[in-house]
């Protein structure tokens, strides 16, 4: 694993905006994925340093952001994104229902190494993507508190319930904080009926991961990521511990989105996870 600059030569790293002192040393995993795209874009304007890791060399988004590759279920790729680092967003993981293979891979295996990179470099704190679809099987006339029992809607949604459950026994046993985010969908703009309820704005997208970066003693934190949709389907009363504030609303395109045809199937509507209720990717049981 190199750092490598925008020629994909080794380089060392030259933020274009100086460093705020005091802010927090940052590591972004999955900085290829389209979260990590939007973080590693909006937080060196903040004034953080920021170290980001990709499965693969691939050019540089930030200017003189260190930049870094390798496989997380490798210790040493680990060690290389988290020396010197004091904040970890883990954003690397399968989002989506695949077979059970790679979902294990990537969302569990790999998640130990880095809770235990964690340790080894003495990470305050880590901000772990968890999902919506951790409860997906909750009907969608149900709101939800933080304290609901996990209805997972997919091997996906599943190994987020256990991510969550990892990042406890991390904080309990190491001290190593976390905060969970239950993201809903992180997009520019609402699209479908369901994103009414589950919108999560990319403004708001940056301001909720500032404030799991800068919130004082959150310990193991739950919270969903969401805007301030007035249809959610999340009670986030939690996030303002955070000194989280969205002020994104999916309503302003309700108008719009109600009127075109909804792309969810029929028998996936009444589900909060929406489409992902009807993934099965396990071969049907013989009988």
């Amino acid at each position: 694993m190199k750092r490598r600059g925008a020629s994909g030569d080794p380089t060392p790293a030259t933020p274009a905006t100086p460093a705020t002192p005091g802010r927090a040393r940052l590591a972004l995993s999955g900085a290829e994925g389209n979260i990590g795209r939007v973080l590693r874009r909006a937080l060196p304007g903040l004034g953080y340093t920021l170290r980001s890791a990709e499965l693969a060399p691939r050019s540089r988004l930030a200017a003189g952001e260190d930049l870094v590759h390798g496989d997380l279920q490798d210790p040493a790729a680990v060690d290389r994104l988290l020396d010197g680092r004091d904040v970890l967003i883990h954003m690397a993981a399968t989002s989506v229902e695949r077979p059970l293979s790679e979902i294990v891979a990537n969302n569990l295996l790999a998640l130990v190494q880095v809770y235990e990179g964690a340790r080894r470099h003495g990470l305050r704190r880590v901000v772990f993507p968890s999902s919506n679809h951790a409860v997906g099987m909750y009907p969608v006339e149900q709101k939800l508190e933080l304290d609901c029992a996990p209805r997972p809607d997919t091997f996906y949604g599943l190994s987020k319930v256990w991510g969550e459950s990892l990042a406890r026994m991390y904080w309990d046993k190491h001290g190593i904080e976390s905060v969970c985010v239950r993201i809903g969908t992180a997009i520019e703009r609402p699209l479908t009926p369901r994103h009414l309820s589950t919108w999560l704005g990319l403004e708001d997208l940056v301001h909720l991961i500032e404030r799991c970066i800068e919130a004082p003693q959150v310990g193991h934190m739950v919270v969903w990521g969401v805007s301030a949709n007035a249809r959610s389907y999340w009670s986030n009363a939690q996030a303002e511990r955070l000194g989280y504030a969205p002020r994104q609303n999916a309503e302003d395109w309700a108008d719009e989105i109600l009127a075109r045809d909804n792309p969810v199937p029929q028998e996936a509507r009444g589900l909060q996870g929406g489409s992902f209720v009807l993934h099965d990717l396990m071969a049907p049981s013989r009988r």
